[in-house]
């Protein structure tokens, strides 16, 4: 499976490359295309409270970075 996240910036929030780097820390890799950075899970299905899990440390790590994220896992 795989998770596929964009993010919407604003002028008043984080540099995007600090977002990069944060986002990369937690393993997802940057990309382009319709998302903005792809997260590949080990594992072929994963349930919905990890794909949740995932989103909640998402949040954690762009806390305070002034950033909107859409999260998809297909």
């Amino acid at each position: 499976m795989k998770t596929y996240l964009t993010i919407t910036f604003t002028t008043e929030g984080g540099r995007p490359s600090e977002v990069s780097t944060r986002l990369q820390g937690i393993g997802f890799k940057p990309m382009t295309g319709n998302y903005d950075f792809i997260y590949s899970w080990s594992k072929k299905m994963v349930d919905p409270s990890e794909a949740l899990e995932l989103a909640d440390l998402v949040q954690a790590t762009l806390r305070g970075m002034k950033v909107l994220f859409k999260f998809e896992t297909v």
